[in-house]
């Protein structure tokens, strides 16, 4: 038994599972295109796009790296991102994920809509003015990414009042996802913070505001946790770490290897520049930061506002963009490797449309 399709903003999607965006070049042109045409909701990351094609969209490099964040997030690289996409899922509704942290939010966001993506997310902080952004393309949706109902109900006054529209669809993401998480530590591991917990009151503030679309994130594996979700009222759900086991996902093979030989407790929360706990798989890296023996901290591209110009980078002992951009180039040393905490029960590699077919018809 197959799931029904979700509406976002126009767009319909056929199977309601959004592939989440991951960076730097984790869900890019590959992964996200050919989750678009099988179906679902494919996300292209927005982060680091200057590293695209070896850094050829990058006009300027520093250490050969993306110098500062008009390069980093570069306009060129998302513009040929979502073209390469496009070749690939033709016209079905494709997405762009966009960090609200970072520097240079808002122009990214017209940079997407200018490149002709549908769909912008946006999390990493409450995106309060992300409509002003998008002005000009009324049929771009727009998705934020929420921890709780009190922050849907946060976005949904402050647009109406500023831009009287609402979101197209919410993503409520719980703590068990890869990277960033939207809590304290402590939060994390609270009953209270937990997925299955929070989705019924975001559900019921977004029938508040004419009955959003909910859609469940973090910690989803199978249909069996699809299911769960959906009993509780969600549209739909959005899945990022398992993704990563397929052979279309952009990341490096390198990178596949890391969560395909990790274990459960390799998977960890970590401090990050951004000011959120993050969570990845324990390496190399991690134990050279615990003895502050990581890479150099130079702040080349001035990827996220919080990290104030890498001051809060060497307080945890590592640059966010440098090491990301590590993990996407296959770097075993210094590479920084998220997962969701379910990364592990990666065993192989399959295709995307294998993927999406167990996921909404069964094992």
């Amino acid at each position: 038994m197959g799931f029904e399709s979700i509406k976002i903003g126009k767009y319909t999607i056929e199977k309601p599972i959004v592939q989440g965006g991951m960076g730097v070049g984790i869900s890019w042109d590959q992964l996200a295109g050919t989750v678009s045409k099988e179906g679902g909701l494919g996300v292209i990351s927005a982060v680091g796009t200057g590293y695209y094609k070896n850094k050829e969209f990058a006009k300027k490099l520093v250490a050969d790296r993306p110098l500062s964040e008009a390069n980093f997030y570069s306009k060129e690289g998302l513009t040929a991102l979502v073209a390469s996409a496009r070749e690939i899922c033709g016209d079905k509704p494709l997405a762009a994920n966009i960090l609200y942290a970072i520097n240079d939010y808002g122009r990214v966001v017209r940079d997407a809509c200018e490149a002709g993506i549908d769909i912008i997310i946006t999390g990493a902080g409450l995106p309060t003015n992300m409509p002003e952004f998008t002005e000009g393309y009324p049929d771009v949706a727009l998705v934020p990414i929420v921890s709780s109902a009190k922050a849907l109900k946060l976005i949904c006054r402050r647009w109406e009042k500023r831009y009287n529209r609402l979101p197209d669809a919410v993503i409520l993401e719980g703590p068990k996802s890869g990277g960033h998480q939207g809590f304290t530590y402590e939060q994390c591991l609270m009953e209270e913070y937990q997925l299955e917990n929070l989705v019924e009151p975001v559900v019921e503030e977004a029938k508040n505001w004419g009955d959003i679309p909910v859609i469940a994130a973090g910690g989803i594996w199978d249909k069996k946790d699809i299911e769960e979700m959906m009993a509780l009222g969600a549209k739909g759900v959005q899945m990022g770490t398992r993704f990563i086991g397929t052979y279309e996902c952009d990341a490096h093979a390198n990178f596949k290897k890391v969560l395909l030989d990790s274990k459960e407790d390799d998977i960890k929360l970590m401090s990050s520049p951004v000011g959120y706990p993050a969570r990845g798989v324990v390496t190399n890296l991690t134990h050279l930061v615990e003895k502050r023996e990581g890479p150099d901290i130079k702040c080349i591209s001035n990827c996220v506002a919080p990290c104030n110009r890498g001051e809060e980078a060497k307080v945890v002992g590592f640059c966010i963009a440098d090491r990301l951009s590590d993990a996407y180039e296959g770097n075993l040393d210094t590479g920084l490797f998220f997962s969701g905490t379910n990364g592990y029960r990666l065993d192989k590699i399959i295709s995307v449309k294998e993927l999406l077919e167990k996921l909404t018809e069964g094992e």
